[in-house]
């Protein structure tokens, strides 16, 4: 299959299973009008992300429910997506004390890959436990990547999954606003613009395509910011959602676009891989932690968490890191 409709959802997901599933329903059926083919549901969509990602002693910590990748929970999607290929997060249980971020894409036909978490942000650690593997896989709709929230961050996993032969990519994310310097207007947030940006990047510099779905409202001291987005190897945005529950819609052709867009100038065609250092994480110069906060007061933790974001953004020039 060539030319699809894809579509990224934004919405919102909590610890109650049952709403979750509510959820997905609706969004499954709503895209079944506009026969989409494929569609990509945010992060944590079964049973909700976490409710701080900073060492906030003032938020009570709910882990999120760990499923079986083979369990009862991806086959009832399984069973809503019908022919349509999704994209679902959920929390895998990977064995005694091990848990995943994961991502699953799957369809009626199964099961066809599930991606972990590569990159936790701040304190996410406390929760779920960094898996090292990308990689592209094939779908009914063609060779897909799969990323979670803060992975779509660093270019070099993106450019993995395009060299391994993606032709999209999708980003499943629970990006909230700020913690430190929010706007009023979720769209004036500076989170918003650098997802944006990230989404735009990521497209662009590989020449292909991306969904990208978000979450929407308030879960323990996160406000997620919706903005899902569909985004052309360009870079630009040919869809995207509000702040709420919505789905961004294009239909492509998907083989048929990437092929053009990589004729001319691109910069997944014209690497020159003997010219460039190997990545290396780029240390702070001065250890900064988010406990220092102790049992100070809201305030305070807000304050060193927002510290603690700037240490983890140095290596890109950042001032603040969301997840």
């Amino acid at each position: 299959m060539s030319e699809i409709t894809m579509a990224a959802a934004a919405a919102p997901f909590d610890r109650n299973l049952e709403r979750c599933f509510h959820t997905i329903e609706g969004l499954i059926t709503e895209a079944k009008t506009r026969s989409v083919d494929l569609l990509v549901l945010p992060e944590a969509a079964l049973g909700g992300y976490v409710e701080t990602i900073g060492d906030d002693a003032t938020v009570d910590m709910d882990p999120p429910p760990a499923f079986d990748r083979d369990g009862p929970e991806l086959k009832r999607v399984m069973e809503l997506a019908g022919d349509m290929t999704v994209c679902v997060g959920f929390c895998e249980d990977g064995g005694p004390g091990v848990r995943y971020n994961a991502a699953a894409c799957l369809s009626g036909d199964g099961l066809h890959y599930v991606h972990r978490k590569v990159h936790l942000p701040l304190r996410e650690d406390r929760v779920t436990t960094a898996a090292a593997e990308l990689s592209a896989f094939d779908t009914p709709v063609g060779r897909l990547g799969m990323l979670i929230c803060y992975d779509k961050a660093f270019p070099e996993a993106s450019r993995t999954l395009a060299l391994d032969g993606a032709q999209a990519l999708c980003f499943l994310s629970a990006w909230p606003r700020s913690a430190t310097n929010f706007a009023e207007e979720l769209t004036d947030d500076r989170q918003w613009r650098r997802s944006e940006l990230w989404d735009r990047s990521r497209a662009a510099e590989n020449s292909m395509f991306v969904a990208s779905a978000n979450q929407t409202g308030v879960f323990g001291s996160l406000h997620f910011l919706g903005g899902a987005r569909i985004t052309n190897p360009n870079g630009d945005v040919l869809d995207v959602t509000g702040t709420t529950s919505g789905i961004a819609y294009h239909r492509v052709d998907l083989e048929a676009t990437v092929e053009k867009a990589r004729r001319a100038l691109s910069p997944i065609r014209d690497l020159r891989p003997d010219s460039y250092a190997s990545p290396q994480p780029m240390r702070a110069t001065s250890p900064l932690v988010v406990a220092e906060a102790g049992a100070g007061s809201a305030a305070d933790a807000d304050l060193a968490s927002g510290v603690a974001h700037e240490a983890a953004s140095a290596a890109i020039e950042s001032t603040e890191q969301a997840a």
